[in-house]
């Protein structure tokens, strides 16, 4: 079904090539519905599903509903974007799939249930808790099931209206999203270029853009897209750390460490009640990777007390305790990961090692012996 959805996408807009994609969700711009649909983000991930700019155009559904004469009354249609705003996604759902059994040529509304399913991802991946909380810890296997199907069920509803009316850019945008959502990475590509060789003025376009290439490890493009992102959008503290994520992809180590540092300045300028964790997080990270772990502490402990939910955060500050010697703040550092993500059998194995270290050996042996039964293999005594 989802192929014969994505041929009739693409037939209607006179493209012949297509695939299919999964990872974590990102919000869509208020281009869509206004301001009030807009949401911060971090993509890339499941935990990738949350970071938007709130920037972009007014092409979407609700400054075509008015415009379409097949869209009649145009007022039952604004009422239910209205529901949209304020959160109530179900009963916009319930009130637009009614519409359109009176209405089932209209492109507005197919884009707008479209719209809805994609956002009722977004609120189940924050429901669970994958906010920057918690950005790099698994979704459940119920949410990520539901999340797909939600995703294709999106995508059907796109392909339905495109039948009707030459879907927008910010309509593609949701597209390419909901492909991301899916994992096709490579269609995301399509997609986004395609909204963005639309509407090249879309920071946020080109900020997922910049995040879908990162993950295709394309990271010359990414580091295009993100600055295309910053001459539009200066000093957008999330586009400078994809920009040292993508130079770290590169081996530029020297220009992710300036990066990182610009984010980190930036955002304190802004002075932020609730701090991007991303900058402190890849600063610390990165100096851990190059042996420097005295120096990678304080920005991870930050990181800890921006994101203490984040599983990835505490086992890094443990493998920095850990070469630093410092075994009972390692051990503290990678229970609390373990308590945070405790079918991860890395995490198992690294807190066995502490143990083993502190002479703890009963409880170094219960350790690697869940490590080896979530990895399927012998564990090592």
């Amino acid at each position: 079904m989802l192929g014969v959805c994505i041929k009739f996408l693409s037939l209607a807009l006179g493209v012949a090539s297509y695939v299919c994609l999964l990872a974590i969700l990102c919000v869509v711009t208020g281009a869509l519905l206004g301001p009030a649909s807009a949401c911060p983000c971090r993509p890339v991930t499941l935990s990738d599903l949350q970071s938007q700019q709130a920037g972009a155009s007014s092409s979407g559904p609700s400054a075509r509903v008015s415009q379409t004469t097949a869209d009649v009354p145009p007022t039952e249609l604004e009422a239910i974007k209205h529901l949209v705003q304020i959160g109530q996604l179900k009963e916009a759902q319930a009130s637009v799939q009614n519409y359109l059994t009176q209405h089932s040529d209209s492109a507005d509304a197919h884009f707008l249930l479209g719209y809805i399913l994609f956002r009722e991802i977004q609120m189940g991946a924050s429901a669970e808790g994958s906010t920057q909380g918690a950005q790099y810890n698994e979704l459940s296997p119920a949410l990520m099931r539901l999340g797909k199907t939600d995703a294709e069920a999106s995508l059907a509803e796109y392909t339905k209206g495109a039948r009707y009316r030459k879907p927008s850019a910010a309509d593609l945008k949701v597209v390419a999203l909901d492909y991301v959502v899916l994992g096709d990475f490579s269609d995301a590509d399509k997609w986004l270029t395609r909204t963005l060789q639309w509407n090249p003025l879309d920071a946020d376009g080109w900020y997922h853009l910049g995040r879908v290439k990162y993950t295709l490890n394309l990271f010359a493009d990414g580091v295009h897209a993100f600055e295309q992102c910053l001459k539009l959008d200066p000093k957008n503290v999330k586009a400078e750390d994809n920009l040292g994520l993508c130079y770290e992809g590169l081996g530029r180590m020297d220009e992710a460490i300036a990066a990182y540092r610009q984010a980190l300045a930036w955002q304190t300028q802004a002075a932020s009640a609730e701090p991007f964790v991303g900058p402190t997080l890849d600063l610390g990270s990165l100096l851990l990777d190059q042996n420097n772990p005295q120096d990678a502490v304080p920005y991870l402990r930050r990181a800890a007390e921006i994101a203490p939910q984040d599983s990835r955060i505490h086992e890094k500050l443990g493998k920095a305790y850990s070469q630093l010697n410092l075994l009972p703040e390692a051990q503290e550092e990678l229970e609390r990961a373990v308590e945070l993500s405790p079918q991860n059998p890395r995490l198992h194995f690294m807190l066995g090692q502490i143990y083993r270290r502190e002479g703890l050996l009963q409880k170094a042996k219960a350790e690697l012996d869940r490590s080896a039964a979530l990895s399927g293999t012998q564990s090592v005594r």
